[in-house]
């Protein structure tokens, strides 16, 4: 009887046990701002990640372009309908400071959720960028980028040019350009990103001040130099090249990529992130450099400075999303995670390990040229001016810098007197910055 008795108790307790609802998935929302392959690499990196467990599920939204990323999480907070990650390109790093009660700081999430991160496992110019003064990282790294020169090798054998030999210098690549021009290039060069190109790594690739304080890492009390010698040269230069098309100006943010895919332009300055789409759209050889720098310049080259985005957190969502958000980061991390990302997209390798695997696995080798972008952004030990940017309002001082970079590409500026009146209404646009935030 005594047996029976405990039989139909474990046959009741199975039962209810069958019947009891399993634990709900957490659902984690991700917006960002990648699309086309690199909207699928991101897809794929969640799918991955939700494949390893059954907590938690990552669901990664496209909310448009950075500015359009972050402004649709900014009044989504204000809503409460904010998502838990949210990608914010590198220049929006003091604006995402400035608004401490609105995120959760990468260091103390991981703590909190107890989930291993070692900040100083990530490459050093990548962790400056995204940390506060008592070197705790504030935001996730994810897809850091640096600008290359990338060429058409094709172009270069029809126009007599070793297909092997990028432009090192300015001057050269102005030759090289001449002579794509003669074989009957459209243009000989274009850049994508012309501030985040030709002034901000300009300056830094140069060992040469954007600002003062550090280029702003100091302190939010920063001014704007752009109006220095060395610009002013290089940007009269561009725009006398740009008479005879030479180096032909495409636009703002990534509207001359295309031109460089359907092979207009020889020589093409653009993120080292682009390459995905580059080489899926491109019909021709694709060859890669470091980029350009001026000769007589004594401290040049120096090293070229990141870009691309981190993944901020923020605050006020169910605890659950955060042990999910945790465990995410913790699986971004791991080398191989790191290195296939690095190898499908083109950004850097945010660790020394994953750089390492992606080395002894032979990418380099099999993929000349790939390497570039580590190379140039470790060319030598950061200073302060090349180690990175945090400027207050940053995305409104690149377009100030921008219109002033157009006006005297067509002609109704000279260098001096565009980068004159970038510094004029760059530095109030900080001063605005700076008094709306006196506690930072």
């Amino acid at each position: 009887m005594r047996k029976l008795a405990l039989g139909c108790c474990a046959l009741v307790m199975t039962t209810l046990l069958a019947m009891a609802p399993a634990r709900a998935v957490v659902e984690v929302q991700w917006w960002h701002a990648m699309s086309g392959e690199l909207g699928r690499q991101v897809e794929k990196l969640a799918m991955d990640f939700n494949a390893t467990q059954t907590g938690f599920r990552i669901v990664p939204v496209y909310k448009g372009n950075y500015t359009e990323t972050v402004t649709s999480a900014i009044f989504a907070f204000r809503s409460r309908s904010q998502p838990a990650i949210v990608q914010v390109n590198e220049i929006g790093t003091a604006t995402m400071m400035a608004a401490k009660g609105a995120t959760y700081p990468v260091y103390e999430l991981m703590r909190d959720q107890a989930e291993t991160f070692t900040p100083s496992a990530y490459l050093p110019a990548i962790t400056g960028y995204y940390t506060d003064t008592d070197g705790n990282m504030l935001s996730f790294p994810f897809n850091a980028s640096t600008p290359i020169l990338y060429y058409n090798k094709d172009l270069f054998r029809a126009a007599g040019l070793d297909p092997e030999q990028p432009p090192k210098t300015w001057p050269e690549l102005g030759a090289m350009a001449k002579r794509l021009r003669a074989a009957g290039s459209a243009c000989g060069f274009t850049t994508s990103w012309p501030s985040w190109i030709n002034v901000e790594n300009f300056s830094a690739f140069h060992n040469i001040a954007m600002a003062t304080r550090s280029n702003g890492l100091a302190g939010l009390d920063a001014a704007l130099t752009i109006n220095n010698p060395a610009m002013v040269r290089h940007i009269a230069q561009l725009t006398e090249w740009q008479k005879t098309k030479l180096f032909d100006y495409s636009g703002r943010a990534t509207t001359a990529e295309p031109r460089f895919q359907k092979g207009e332009c020889g020589i093409f300055l653009g993120s080292s992130g682009t390459r995905a789409d580059i080489l899926k759209n491109a019909k021709f050889d694709v060859g890669y450099g470091m980029l350009p720098y001026w000769p007589d310049v004594a401290s040049a080259p120096q090293n070229s400075m990141i870009g691309g985005a981190t993944l901020w957190v923020l605050r006020d969502r169910p605890r659950d999303e955060y042990k999910g958000v945790a465990k995410f980061f913790a699986f971004l991390s791991q080398p191989d995670i790191q290195a296939a990302w690095h190898q499908n997209t083109g950004y850097l390798p945010s660790t020394r390990a994953a750089y390492e695997l992606t080395k002894s696995q032979g990418f380099y080798q099999r993929n000349p040229g790939t390497e570039k972008s580590i190379e140039q952004i470790t060319l030598k030990p950061p200073t302060e001016n090349s180690t990175g940017l945090r400027l207050g309002s940053f995305t409104l001082i690149r377009d100030a810098i921008e219109d002033e970079l157009e006006a005297a590409f067509a002609g109704k500026k000279t260098a001096q007197q565009a980068l004159d009146s970038a510094v004029e209404r760059g530095n109030k646009l900080l001063r605005q910055f700076e008094r709306a935030n006196p506690a930072q």
